[in-house]
Order: structure tokens, then C-alpha cells, then sequence
């Protein structure tokens, strides 16, 4: 049961970290539409998420003494996976951003991230209810 649900926990884990990565990244495209030669970049998410999932290893703190000491964290861990997309309609100054296009993966991206959250809270809270049953 408790591997289960950590399986369980550990997907969503991934999935919001990734969701929100490439948040960042459909921001950045939308901040520099105006940009020249800005280049838009996105993820392949179900990719990237297959292997964040076989990569995963437990996490290892990092013993410091000083808060100057470098951490050891790594962020979302897609720089390597960051793809550039190609133009439907290339710009005069070299911008791949499309405006429309990226709104909507914006809003995709911010619904299935508000969706993974609805989930993950929704086994969280069977499982307290399972727990405090009579």
C-alpha cells in the first residue's frame, strides 16, 4: 500500500515540478514576443516526464555549515530537454513566437497543472478519510 502511494505521490511530484517549468517557459516565449530573434523554446512533457519518472533516484541532502556553500539542488532538471519550436509563420526580425499559439499552451499547461494539484489532493484526502474510519 505505502509503495503504492508513494508511486503515486511520486508521479504527481514530477508532473507539477515539470508543469511548472514549462510554465517558465511559456512565459519567458510570451515576455519576448517583441524580442528580435528571440527563439521560442518549449518541452516535450510526456518525454521528459517518462524519464524524470526511470531516472528517479531518492534525494540526498547535502550537509553544509556555511549558507554560503553552494546547494545542491537542481532545479527542474529540463534544461536538456528544451526544444526550440519552428515557426508556422516566420518574423522579419527573427522571433519564432507566436502569440496565439502560446496563450494557449499557457492556458493547457496552467489546467492540467491545476488538475494534477485537484488529484493528488483528492487521494490525500481519501486516504485521511480511510485512516479516520470507524
Amino acid at each position: 500500500m505505502i509503495s503504492k502511494l508513494d508511486k503515486t505521490v511520486n508521479f504527481h511530484q514530477q508532473a507539477l515540478g515539470l508543469r511548472a517549468a514549462r510554465q517558465e517557459l511559456l512565459a519567458s516565449n510570451i515576455a519576448n514576443a517583441d524580442t528580435p530573434n528571440f527563439k521560442a523554446k518549449d518541452i516535450d512533457f510526456s518525454n521528459v516526464l517518462k524519464e524524470k519518472l526511470a531516472t528517479t533516484a531518492p534525494a540526498t541532502a547535502l550537509s553544509t555549515t556555511s549558507p554560503m556553500h553552494i546547494s545542491n539542488n537542481k532545479g527542474s532538471g529540463i534544461s536538456n530537454s528544451v526544444l526550440y519550436r519552428v515557426p508556422l509563420q516566420p518574423s522579419a526580425d527573427g522571433n519564432t513566437v507566436d502569440m496565439d499559439s502560446e496563450r494557449t499552451r499557457f492556458a493547457d499547461n496552467s489546467i492540467k497543472y491545476d488538475a494534477s494539484l485537484t488529484f493528488i489532493s483528492g487521494q490525500f484526502r481519501n486516504l485521511l478519510s480511510a485512516i479516520q474510519e470507524r
